[in-house]
């Protein structure tokens, strides 16, 4: 009996890998083109590091002409959580990373590489691990979870390398003979890599991101076939990867220390290796050090974190570009209205230490990016974000829809429009002054600034309301007559006036407009006054003002 009629005992119904290289062509994309993979494990939430490997795999997939694709890794089953994979797909969509082929719910899928989850290539697996038992490179291994345990505990005793290798390996060398009686003779076993590395020996590999790093050569026999017939993580991992064409892997650099069993792998399947780019974690400064963003320490590290406080997906990815890459921030000054598509990421410059989360950076990229959305959009999307975490914000907003789109429409499509949301979380504090009910519940706490003498505000707001303050008036007029209605009270028309001398005034315009403001809103800082006047409308305007002098 030789290697054959081992190979036909434990896989005797599977396909050639003939039928697998013949059903898979080589992709036909135009040279240059990089195929990349996102290919996760439905065991936990969806970590921003993920989402990090995922919008950067697409981003040089997109650049390239080539093809980004979405694979699950579910081989360990007993990890497995319920709706992982539902939970993997609707993230990447929300935040615009959606692939071009790949799992579209638990059974489906789209493209011609497929099916695109593990659990649903058992056959695949098994007939490119038969291949590997003819060739005489795999081999059952009989040992139980017990042996395996006293090995490693005379191995650290020893201080030893730990492991399956060498004079270690006790299945290795075991007879085909025997090993077919016993397969026949049901002992449970598993399939492993019968490895053909030297670990005195060096292979040099070219990180695409870490540059070139020596290693020792893989000696171990790692399992590629466990016992309930699927495959391990490495082994899958190569054999799809070689079938749906992948040429560049981006992963997390916490598998470079397995490049040199994957391209051993790919040595011995006999499949020409990809490309590795390794990406540094994304990392938080403490207590004056810096360590990788911890799923259990920090609630930024979940995907879900950033919908329900209400940052917008694309201002999420965009951040992510711009610790991706350090030359992303000075592209966005020179090209601010351009799509992200058009930035030209390079992979090798990303940093070899790992990137630096800065949640004060991307709240102010958050609200660059809405502060480019229509008062529609922005409706739109808070309304959509009230709905399912604030709904006095939905109130608001859904039973004053034409009103609400006044109110976030101010100060928007300006050449500076305002800057003062950067998540939906932030609408309601930003827009509950406009709304006359909400307005009218707030404590009558008015906060006055430099102008604090009571009879003066009053004598000031009484005479803005008699003499100066016209509904109709457009915005250069409004804003002349309150400079009027400074000079009418002592107070410069400019502020560069009182700065040359202050001894000659109360004060400048800015501190009566601020009073009005106040009056107003209950409010020191708000967007444009003028505006926000002529959404209020002329009753409420005055109204409120003289509530504001009749309540102080």
């Amino acid at each position: 009996m030789d290697y054959k009629d081992l190979a036909n005992l434990i896989f005797p119904d599977v396909k050639d890998i003939s039928y697998y290289e013949e059903k898979y062509a080589r992709r036909n994309l135009e040279e240059g083109a990089i195929v990349t993979r996102y290919a996760p494990s439905p065991t936990g939430f969806m970590h921003i590091g993920g989402l990090y490997q995922a919008a950067i795999s697409k981003k040089i997939a997109n650049q390239t002409k080539g093809i980004f694709f979405l694979r699950i890794e579910d081989t360990d089953q007993k990890r497995e959580i319920e709706n992982g994979v539902i939970e993997i797909i609707e993230s990447l969509k929300e935040f615009n990373v959606e692939a071009d082929e790949g799992m579209i719910d638990e059974e489906n899928y789209v493209g011609n590489y497929g099916p695109y989850k593990q659990s649903l290539r058992k056959e695949i697996y098994h007939a490119y691990a038969k291949h590997l038992i003819e060739k005489g490179l795999a081999y059952p291994c009989f040992c139980k979870s017990e042996d395996l345990e006293e090995m490693r505990a005379k191995q650290e005793a020893a201080k030893l390398r730990t492991g399956y290798y060498g004079v270690w390996s006790k299945c290795r060398h075991i007879p085909v003979n025997e090993a077919i009686e016993r397969i026949n003779n049901k002992e449970e076993y598993i399939l492993r890599l019968k490895s053909i590395g030297n670990p005195e020996k060096k292979i040099k590999h070219k990180d695409v991101i870490k540059g070139n790093v020596d290693f020792p050569e893989n000696d171990q026999d790692i399992v590629i076939i466990k016992s309930d017939g699927l495959p391990t993580y490495h082994f899958a991992h190569a054999v799809d990867d070689h079938l749906m064409g992948t040429n560049m892997v981006i992963r997390g650099d916490e598998w470079l220390s397995s490049v040199p069993l994957h391209l051993q792998l790919f040595q011995m399947l006999e499949f020409k290796a990809p490309k590795y780019a390794h990406i540094a974690p994304i990392m938080k400064e403490e207590d004056g050090g810096k360590r990788k963003l911890s799923k259990r320490k920090d609630p930024e590290a979940a995907v879900s974190y950033y919908k329900e406080v209400g940052i917008p997906s694309e201002a999420v990815t965009e951040y992510l570009l711009n610790i991706a890459n350090s030359n992303f921030e000075q592209w966005r000054k020179q090209n601010p209205d351009a799509s992200i598509e058009e930035f030209d990421f390079q992979i090798n410059k990303m940093s070899v230490s790992g990137a630096l989360f800065d949640m004060v950076k991307l709240l102010d990229i958050s609200k660059r990016v809405i502060s480019k959305y229509s008062a529609e959009k922005v409706y739109n999307e808070a309304l959509n974000w009230a709905k399912e975490y604030d709904n006095e914000l939905k109130d608001m907003l859904a039973n004053n829809k034409e009103y609400s789109l006044k109110v976030l429409g101010i100060e928007r499509g300006n050449i500076k429009p305002r800057r003062d949301i950067a998540s939906w979380s932030d609408v309601k504090e930003n827009i509950y002054y406009m709304y006359e009910e909400k307005y009218n519940n707030q404590q009558s706490n008015y906060e006055f600034q430099n102008i604090n003498n009571k009879e003066e505000i009053k004598d000031i707001v009484t005479t803005y309301i008699n003499n100066y303050f016209n509904i109709d008036d457009d915005k250069e007029t409004w804003f002349n007559k309150m400079k009027d209605l400074a000079e009418a009270f002592g107070y410069a028309r400019e502020v560069k006036e009182y700065k040359q001398e202050p001894e000659k005034y109360k004060g400048h315009v800015g501190d009566i407009s601020t009073l009005i403001r106040i009056c107003l809103t209950k409010r020191t800082n708000t967007p444009d006054m003028y505006e926000i006047m002529n959404v209020l409308g002329k009753e409420n305007v005055i109204k409120r003002l003289n509530n504001a002098i009749q309540n102080m």
